[in-house]
């Protein structure tokens, strides 16, 4: 049935959707629902709980908005800075769990931080090495074209944009820096 604004006005019976349905309705017996947490004769596991002391200085931690506390215990880490920190906030202060947009606006600001390693890297006594560290390299030693053709790979439909994910960033990068050192090379 597709779906419509409006509720349908008339439910199906039980016997409509057996007959439609194959299976349906074969677990309206409790007979037929033998699963763990239904079953009778397990006894006293001694298993016990009760809510645990609460940690110190959740109200500055993101939650979900479905969500009106924050669990017991909780990581802190890695706590939200920059920007990529705003972008997560805001992702987790207006945004409910099943909105897409939540997801992509925590992707984005996973990327920005990433970008921000990078960048942060370059200033450092051992800048991030592309070549090495995406094994780009390792695919030119092991096989290349035997380990893709013929093997059943989900991944060939998408392998031709690899290259521009993982060298664009840095091209860009490239690209930005020298364009900037031009631009004051020429005002001087």
């Amino acid at each position: 049935m597709p779906y419509e604004s409006t509720k349908p006005t008339r439910s199906p019976s039980a016997e409509e959707l057996r007959a439609r349905i194959p299976g349906w309705g074969d677990d309206l017996d409790p007979a037929h629902r033998r699963t763990w947490q239904e079953r009778s004769d397990i006894g006293d596991t001694g298993a016990h709980w009760t809510f645990p002391e609460r940690q110190p200085g959740g109200a500055t931690r993101e939650r979900s908005v479905e969500h009106l506390m924050l669990p017991p215990v909780f990581g802190t880490a890695q706590p939200l800075h920059g920007f990529s920190g705003a972008i997560r906030r805001f992702a987790y202060d207006r945004l409910g769990e099943t909105k897409n947009t939540r997801w992509l606006l925590l992707v984005l600001g996973d990327r920005v931080e990433a970008w921000g390693a990078h960048a942060r890297s370059l200033f450092t006594r051992h800048p991030d090495n592309p070549m090495t560290q995406t094994g780009v390299l390792a695919e030119f030693e092991h096989r290349p074209l035997r380990s893709r053709f013929g093997r059943g790979r989900r991944d060939l439909k998408h392998s031709w944009m690899d290259p521009i994910v993982v060298a664009g960033p840095w091209v860009a990068a490239v690209f930005v820096t020298a364009s900037l050192l031009r631009r004051i090379a020429r005002r001087d």
